[in-house]
């Protein structure tokens, strides 16, 4: 999304005093030797309860050094790097490019039966449109409760699920006539949605994907996503593709294809420099995959672009 928005020291000492005593004999201890016997004793407590304690210091240190470590490390640990598999590095191939309109802040974007469906976002200017994916000409448009920033879109059967960002609410909308129909409650922030199948998946902005029930919209289940052994957060818009996912990273300009059964990321798809020159100007963020199953090929936007791209992502 375009905003959205780490010795105490203590010592001891004591001081003895010798005394001499008359009348005694030099067989018999004197006050001032047996002071001097517990003295000595003393020392050689002190001195072995020291040595103890060294021992078990270090004995301590050695088990921690050889016991794996609970925090998270800066760099994958090789147990990590040795599970996590190879991430191949793709680009985009673009095979066509046409008009998209300059005030979409695009969140959510999707394909049906040669259709595509776009929810953009910013308090008091969301919106949901369908529009024509030959030309990019918004055909239907609804304006969202301004007190709303919309976010991400799915399709489950007629119904247009539609996030929204900090208002914990999905608001649902008839495929056809774009009535609203009901709206569903969560916790947390609502970033990007699609449907795999019998579920949704749904980002926050973090490295972890929510499996939701596409009729209750309850949690169904969670997975942590993982680039090259380390965690992968500022998940944004998604597109659910045969099983896995695709994601927007918020604010760069890649996406990552996911495997929903091991969160690993398995592609990386550079997608920099699709816009170019005066195109530039206005335009912020990378944000929006739509996928095409007939034709395989993906639609990419971002917010404010005044381009969408028809492209393949390849080696």
């Amino acid at each position: 999304m375009g905003r959205k928005q780490r010795k105490k020291q203590a010592g001891h000492s004591a001081s003895t005093g010798r005394s001499t005593a008359s009348g005694k004999s030099s067989a018999a201890p004197t006050p001032g030797g047996l002071g001097a016997l517990r003295g000595w004793i003393a020392v050689v407590v002190v001195a072995t309860v020291a040595l103890v304690g060294v021992w078990t210091s270090r004995s301590a240190r050695f088990s921690e050094a050889a016991a794996p470590s609970s925090g998270v490390s800066s760099a994958p640990s090789p147990a990590r790097a040795s599970t996590a598999p190879a991430v191949r590095t793709l680009r985009v191939d673009v095979l066509r490019e046409f008009s998209h309109e300059r005030d979409a802040y695009t969140q959510g974007l999707l394909w049906w039966n040669d259709q595509l469906f776009e929810s953009t976002g910013r308090i008091g200017d969301s919106t949901l449109r369908r529009l024509d994916p030959q030309t990019g000409e918004v055909r239907q448009r609804i304006d969202i409760a301004p007190q709303y920033f919309g976010e991400g879109l799915a399709l489950v059967d007629q119904r247009l699920i539609m996030l929204t960002w900090r208002a914990e609410r999905a608001f649902i909308y008839d495929r056809d006539s774009f009535e609203l129909l009901d709206t569903f409650r969560y916790q947390g922030e609502g970033w990007g949605l699609c449907l795999d199948g019998n579920r949704l998946v749904m980002s926050d902005g973090t490295d972890r994907l929510t499996f939701r029930d596409p009729v209750t919209f309850e949690s169904i289940g969670e997975q942590r996503v993982q680039l090259r052994g380390e965690p992968l957060y500022r998940l944004n818009e998604l597109e659910c593709v045969d099983g896995a996912v695709y994601a927007n990273v918020w604010e760069d300009d890649f996406f990552v294809r996911i495997d929903l059964d091991t969160g690993f990321v398995t592609d990386y798809i550079d997608a920099a420099g699709l816009l170019q020159g005066d195109d530039l100007i206005g335009s912020e963020v990378l944000n929006g995959i739509a996928y095409d199953p007939a034709a395989e090929t993906f639609y990419i936007t971002g917010k404010w672009w005044p381009k969408m791209f028809e492209v393949r992502f390849v080696e």
